[in-house]
């Protein structure tokens, strides 16, 4: 059986693993519930696909944050999202995440829609935090929404005061909503180089679960899991999920929470001791 939760059990087994030096990647993750590890490419980890998905699916998609800092380092051409559609994320069967995941026995496409999680790790005067946090902390309007607004305020800028009327102003906006359309290579004619551009997407403090001011209950020296309800029986669903895979008894050995995001609702929060 593999999920994102016994992905955090092979966390809290190796912990102490997180006080030497290195990067995240170095990490003794289990490769035994992994259908693909990847450098520099998303995602840098999944979850195998589970046959049996009555309890647990798998499928998570996982990328790791690592940073020197409080500060979540910034998402490169991926912006961070709760959600994706494999099919966004692996474009050919011929890809090597592909045929990695192939390869670990997976259906890849029986399961289209993933949840995503980051591996997030800061330090700062020889302490630490790391978290493993649901993508909806990051994504609290849509990617498209992210983008056109972005672009709306270009246009609104360089358009301020002209004649461009609301309907070529919001046809403009829809062109620049979807990231496919303007990250892809272009080849101009008697162009010595091609152009693509890249989106890199910074978190704000809201975003920011490092940030002991915005979230002081994420303390120095712990290790914490992140999972986005919307109601008590979600909450009540997602703890026993947690007993299932750590036990009932080992489960109270965490602290166990609400936080709220100030832009998108409530998670709870497992926390332990590093």
């Amino acid at each position: 059986m593999y999920s994102i939760f016994h992905f955090w059990k092979n966390l809290i087994r190796n912990k102490k693993s997180f006080s030497r030096e290195g990067n995240l990647d170095e990490f003794a993750f289990d490769a035994d519930m992994l259908s693909c590890e990847n450098k520099g490419v998303f995602p840098d980890l999944a979850i195998k696909l589970n046959k049996d998905r009555s309890l647990f699916t798998g499928g998570e998609l996982i990328e790791l944050k690592d940073s020197k800092s409080y500060v979540v380092t910034s998402f490169n051409s991926t912006i961070p999202t709760g959600k994706k559609n494999i099919r966004k994320v692996i474009h050919s069967e011929n890809s090597t995440t592909f045929l990695q995941m192939k390869d670990a026995g997976d259906d890849v496409f029986s399961l289209e829609e993933r949840d995503v999680y980051y591996l997030v790790r800061g330090r700062n005067k020889g302490h630490q935090k790391i978290c493993l946090v649901h993508g909806s902390f990051f994504e609290t309007i849509s990617e498209n929404e992210l983008i056109r607004q972005s672009f709306a305020q270009v246009l609104g800028e360089k358009f301020s005061g002209s004649n461009i009327s609301n309907e070529d102003k919001e046809r403009l906006e829809a062109i620049f909503s979807e990231q496919e359309d303007f990250s892809r290579v272009r080849n101009v004619d008697k162009a010595s180089v091609k152009l693509r551009f890249r989106i890199m997407t910074e978190v704000k403090p809201e975003g920011n679960i490092l940030n002991a001011r915005q979230y002081p209950e994420i303390v120095d020296d712990s290790l914490n899991f992140l999972i986005p309800y919307h109601n008590e029986d979600e909450k009540v669903g997602i703890i026993q999920k947690m007993e299932t895979v750590i036990s009932k008894n080992g489960t109270q050995k965490f602290k166990v929470f609400s936080l709220k995001h100030p832009l998108n609702g409530w998670f709870v929060v497992f926390q332990t001791a590093l």
